[in-house]
């Protein structure tokens, strides 16, 4: 069975639909992947088979939660999972974030083979990392919920989200989630992968004006 097939049966079993030449292109970042992965050692996953289940229909979980039009992946590694997001989703506009220098060019490398309009790839710590607020923003198992908002909670849009995939449900991190944001877990299932996996949805409490706020905004009014 080939890449391409395999990526098409997960993809069909997840009830999910790409564009009509994203299974060729998932398929070929696959041997992208594959083969810079022999000298620089990408990813721990080696054989291209299962990095089907482990990479491309992982990164395609979320695919439901995703909004934009502009998403930071924040972390993006060998582009995990921003780049098959970007293929499934060509009408939003990704950013690509890492501070490691052999992984940017690779993620570059792709979107330069691959053709890819809607992604740009930048080489920066998050931490140091300006641009407008994002709608969304998504991060694989990257770090604690604490550390996530302490580092992008200002590249979030107002009403945008952060996608944060964990392995089992974080129970810790949720009960000491900084005040102002709120929390809904949803398990996420891929075909071909037996470990558990969640997804944690952050979204931006409403702010409550304070007494004086309130006061000052009945005074112009009156105004």
């Amino acid at each position: 069975m080939t890449i391409q097939h395999r990526i098409a049966l997960g993809v069909e079993a997840m009830g999910l639909q790409l564009p009509a030449d994203a299974t060729a292109q998932l398929a070929s970042y696959i041997a992208l992947l594959e083969r810079w992965n022999r000298v620089y050692n990408l990813t721990a996953v080696r054989a291209p088979e299962a990095m089907v289940a482990r990479h491309i229909l992982d990164s395609l979980s979320i695919l439901p939660w995703l909004r934009g039009p502009r998403v930071l992946d924040m972390g993006s590694g060998a582009g995990l999972p921003g780049i098959p997001l970007a293929l499934a989703r060509p009408d939003l506009l990704f950013t690509l974030l890492d501070s490691n220098g052999k992984r940017t060019r690779f993620m570059q490398q792709v979107v330069t083979s691959l053709g890819l309009t809607n992604v740009r790839v930048i080489q920066c710590r998050v931490e140091q990392y300006r641009d407008t607020p994002f709608d969304c923003i998504t991060s694989r198992a990257l770090a604690p919920l604490s550390d996530m908002l302490k580092w992008c909670e200002r590249l979030c849009q107002p009403d945008g989200q952060l996608l944060a995939m964990k392995g089992a449900k974080p129970e810790t991190e949720l009960a000491t989630l900084a005040t102002g944001w709120s929390a809904t877990v949803h398990p996420l299932q891929v075909p071909d992968l037996d470990a558990r996996h969640h997804l944690v949805v952050l979204t931006r409490l409403p702010t409550v004006p304070t007494l004086e706020e309130t006061v000052d905004s009945h005074l112009q009014a009156d105004d």
